[in-house]
């Protein structure tokens, strides 16, 4: 009897890790009463910036509202076009939508899955109305950001990280999110840092942190007035008091998201499967351990069978969604990718047997194939 026939828990996909630390945060913003955006939004801001080696940081309500003020913050909006990838969730090109810019897709990276900085450049070059690139550091590999920045430069174009998934990655040993112009963080229960829903927005630009606070406070300039229309897009005390201690717990996360990703990388050697593409010159976030598969959906078939769960991230590339289908226009590889990818559990709540029948799972799927 091999050890996945053994009775086990099921193998999560991704838990997040929470605590008591977490709960006595939150409780003291309670018994202190200044639950919205209160002290704690400013400790969490300033504490974030410095993680990112920013210089400024602004909380927000989500990792959508961070793309969305984002992109109010580059003063993009009707008549602009804004280049982004095809393979991310959808919230990276419905932020262009809801700012009134149209969305052009640069095909990607058929290794890492990042956008292609070339194919960005044949965007830029085709579509002369562009007014900024966004890119994502997809599953917490970052993107190839210093061809990107030389492409948005001789366009003239600034630079937005869609950081959701890279709490904590590097590129060339400066962290994401203010290596471009503006960079976007996710909360969400899933991240490598949560606080249930939030979100961040980073950046060294003086006149993009102040757009940003006011469009995310209804418009309100710091005398009280109303500059223009805005939302009310604010990150409670609560979210930022457990955000808080999160940040500090992210070097232990990311330090276990890094073992359990090594030990896979090892158990997929000499197999079918294809081990994630990691670029020398970056340090992975590990958000997501996603693979390559001629059959994914038997591989998933079979790893659910011994009680593992995985994940497609994402099933349809985003200009194949009802929303974005109607320019016509393909991006192959990414397409592509949808079909072969599956992300496999690498979260730090893994205990030592749940890696056990992880690998076990591996193991024995790639003696039968």
């Amino acid at each position: 009897m091999s050890f996945t026939d053994e009775v086990h828990r099921e193998v999560t996909l991704a838990e997040p890790v929470v605590g008591e630390r977490e709960t006595a945060a939150v409780a003291a913003v309670i018994e202190d009463g200044m639950l919205a955006d209160g002290p704690e939004v400013r400790a969490f801001e300033d504490e974030f910036a410095a993680f990112c080696d920013a210089e400024h940081a602004v909380g927000v309500a989500n990792g959508t509202a961070a793309l969305h003020a984002a992109l109010i913050g580059l003063g993009v909006g009707p008549g602009d076009t804004v280049v982004t990838t095809p393979l991310s969730f959808i919230a990276t090109a419905n932020a262009a939508r809801l700012v009134g810019a149209d969305v052009a897709f640069a095909d990607v990276d058929p290794d890492t899955g990042n956008v292609d900085p070339h194919a960005v450049d044949a965007q830029l070059r085709e579509h002369d109305d562009a007014a900024a690139v966004v890119a994502v550091h997809l599953y917490g590999h970052p993107a190839d950001m210093d061809a990107l920045q030389d492409v948005t430069d001789a366009h003239g174009v600034p630079l937005v990280e869609d950081a959701a998934q890279a709490h904590g990655a590097r590129y060339r040993g400066d962290p994401v999110g203010a290596i471009g112009d503006v960079g976007c963080f996710s909360f969400y229960p899933t991240k490598n840092v949560t606080t249930g829903e939030g979100g961040m927005v980073v950046t060294d630009r003086d006149d993009v942190r102040t757009r940003v606070e006011r469009f995310v406070n209804h418009g309100r300039t710091a005398d009280g007035n109303f500059a223009h229309v805005g939302h009310n897009f604010r990150m409670t005390s609560l979210a930022a008091a457990m955000g808080r201690v999160q940040l500090e717990r992210l070097p232990d996360f990311l330090e276990a998201r890094r073992e359990h990703a090594a030990g896979l990388t090892d158990v997929l050697a000499d197999t079918p499967i294809v081990a994630p593409t990691v670029a020398p010159e970056v340090d992975h976030a590990w958000h997501q351990y996603t693979v390559q598969h001629d059959d994914r959906d038997d591989l998933a078939e079979a790893l659910a069978a011994v009680g593992v769960q995985t994940g497609v991230y994402y099933p349809r590339a985003i200009h194949q969604e009802a929303p974005y289908r109607s320019d016509g226009r393909d991006a192959p590889i990414a397409r592509g990718l949808t079909d072969r990818v599956l992300s496999l559990p690498v979260h730090p709540a893994l205990s030592r047997d749940d890696r056990q029948v992880l690998h076990a799972a591996i193991a024995d799927y790639a003696a039968e194939h």
